[in-house]
């Protein structure tokens, strides 16, 4: 392997969302900055977020930020409240890339395009003359007794002052993240969490295909633990799936079942939150009584979603072909409960690789929290997720990466010697 004794600056391993971020901000404080990605082509990830359109970050308070971290919020105080969403959106309004704020407020770009926020970022690089190594992967990172770092790549070592550690989690692997951070954190004594899929949809024991795609909209998703304990109640969006169920709401609730296997767990689905079960046992009674000549799954059309109909009627022990004006109060009361309390059971959870992110990493307590400055290796810094550290969806993740992610870079380049 050759080697050359000429050191420099700043080392970013990982060109997503905070070792770009990182890069630009030890750039601007004078630093040598040179970023290794081993995929051809930045940001991959961040170019597939928000389903192609890059949910930047939630245009809200850092303290609000902080009430939806799952893991680490004490950890992220420094860092979200030194760059929060405000912040961040003047970023890349600045670089060019105007911004909308959508429902939840959720930050998106006005063109619906991640790959503006990926460009933005690149074209930052370049501004501050980041030098990028592309289809370069990283094959390890190791501090020498001269306080320096060998970073090796490519077949070849080169030094540096610092690096920075940004390669995010495990899921996603075909993106590159696989987990390269995490051996980087061990092979230089730093402990890192055990890694576990967050946001991830759910395996469930009831047959969904036939639904597959079906969206829920505006209805409400109850976990219970064993013994009973709710560990999540959230209204909002959710689809079946021909493994499940997925969507906001069920990756939300896949992050609070953490504690215990996925099939130990029980979920439930209010398909009419907004209705007192007594309003609709009501209006079931009109339906029926108005309907009494039809077949009971005909009369009660328009309640639900077609497809989901025959589900509810077999859950409720009914019979669809049934009259409607022949259906018991008993019948129409476990039809109310199908309705309000729609069952779903989970078997387990997909593959941490289908995971929005990765829960587990890097562990916190071996970071400085203001400068992401692992405290037992001077100069090695970690930002984004390969950091133990993640949030519910909403633009939040995205936020964590790039408040590390500055955090970091500009510890890193104000401790090194200008260029």
């Amino acid at each position: 392997m050759e080697q050359t004794e000429k050191i420099g600056g700043v080392a970013v391993v990982g060109a997503g969302p905070a070792g770009m971020l990182a890069a630009i901000r030890a750039a601007e404080a004078g630093a040598d900055v040179t970023v290794f990605e081993r995929n051809p082509k930045v940001g991959r990830k961040l170019a597939i977020s928000g389903k192609g359109r890059c949910n930047v970050t939630n245009d809200c308070a850092p303290a609000e930020v902080l009430s939806h971290v799952l893991r680490g919020e004490k950890f992220l105080y420094s860092s979200v409240f030194r760059f929060p969403p405000s912040a961040v959106k003047e970023f890349f309004e600045d670089a060019g890339v105007p911004l909308k704020t959508e429902r939840g407020n959720r930050v998106f770009p006005v063109s619906d395009r991640a790959y503006d926020v990926v460009d933005a970022l690149l074209r930052r690089m370049r501004e501050t003359g980041v030098t990028l190594r592309t289809s370069a992967r990283v094959d390890s990172v190791s501090r020498r007794d001269d306080n320096t770092f060998a970073v090796a790549a490519g077949g070849e070592e080169k030094l540096f002052r610092a690096v920075i550690v940004a390669t995010g989690g495990v899921s996603y692997p075909l993106t590159g993240s696989t987990g390269d951070g995490h051996r980087f954190a061990r092979e230089n004594g730093i402990g890192v969490t055990p890694l576990l899929p967050s946001l991830v949809p759910v395996e469930t024991a009831e047959d969904f295909s036939p639904l597959a795609g079906l969206t829920l909209k505006n209805v409400r998703l109850d976990v219970t633990a064993p013994g009973g304990k709710t560990v999540f109640s959230q209204t909002g969006e959710m689809l079946f799936a021909h493994f499940g169920v997925t969507g906001p709401l069920v990756l939300s609730a896949s992050a609070n079942m953490r504690d215990h296997p996925a099939g130990e767990y029980k979920m439930a689905v209010d398909l009419k939150p907004a209705v007192r079960f007594e309003e609709l046992d009501a209006r079931l009674t009109k339906i029926l009584r108005d309907g009494a000549a039809k077949d009971l799954l005909n009369a009660v059309r328009g309640i639900l979603p077609a497809a989901l109909l025959p589900y509810v009627i077999g859950i409720a022990g009914a019979d669809g072909r049934a009259k409607a004006g022949n259906v018991s109060a008993a019948v129409r009361g476990a039809l109310c409960r199908a309705i309000k309390e729609f069952p779903v059971t989970p078997v387990r959870f997909r593959p941490i690789d289908e995971a929005i992110v990765t829960a587990g990493g890097v562990s916190t307590k071996e970071l400085d929290p203001k400068t992401l400055e692992s405290r037992a290796v001077p100069g090695l810094y970690f930002a984004g997720e390969v950091i133990d550290a993640d949030a519910y969806t909403g633009g939040f993740n995205l936020q964590i990466a790039f408040a590390t992610g500055s955090a970091a870079g500009k510890a890193a380049g104000a401790a090194l010697p200008t260029k």
